[in-house]
């Protein structure tokens, strides 16, 4: 059984009798206890999809749920669903766009080395890779002898997520964008 201070983000846990995932966690060290830290986390049912905060110490103790990756593909979107395609054997798996909203942001038909989460046999979420390479549809124009290093400007990228991106780069560009910190990365390999 791990410790509250050894999840991480995207990890299925066992909690109050439910499976949830969780999409976020803050961590803070409150002054003048002694003691450790609190993690705050932000977790989703994975039945019922609802969104619930708690905060734990460092030293509580959670379950992992019976948790899956399965290397899949975007394949389409399907009215409010977002359809994946399993890399091996070709099942679907469906998953609802409120529920990967943030990481909808990085998915695009090009998309590789995603995973869909499967816990007791339902999708319940993406996991994404390190970087994704996407392409700009509206930026500035770009800047002539604007160097890499120089300042930078709102670029929209064909997902709708918007990024810093260095002058030099222009509407049409491809880039890689770190998924993590959500940041421009360099322009992608051709």
């Amino acid at each position: 059984m791990p410790k509250a201070s050894d999840i991480k983000k995207n990890a299925a846990v066992e909690h109050n009798g439910k499976v949830f995932i969780v999409r976020d966690i803050e961590r803070s060290v409150p002054q003048g206890r002694a003691g450790g830290s609190l993690y705050r986390m932000r977790m989703y049912d994975v039945v019922t999809g609802g969104k619930i905060d708690e905060t734990f110490k460092d030293s509580d103790m959670l379950n992992f749920a019976d948790l899956s990756r399965r290397p899949a593909m975007f394949s389409y979107i399907d009215g409010d669903e977002y359809v994946f395609m399993d890399n091996e054997d070709y099942t679907p798996y469906n998953l609802n766009k409120e529920s990967i909203a943030e990481e909808a942001l990085f998915i695009c038909e090009d998309t590789m080395g995603l995973s869909v989460i499967i816990v007791d046999g339902v999708a319940v979420g993406v996991d994404l890779p390190p970087s994704v390479e996407l392409v700009i549809t509206e930026t500035d124009p770009s800047i002539k002898g604007g160097s890499a290093t120089a300042r930078t400007k709102p670029a929209i990228l064909s997902t709708g997520l918007t990024v810093q991106v260095p002058e030099h780069i222009s509407t049409g560009d491809k880039i890689k964008v770190n998924t993590e910190e959500r940041k421009f990365m360099g322009r992608a390999e051709k």
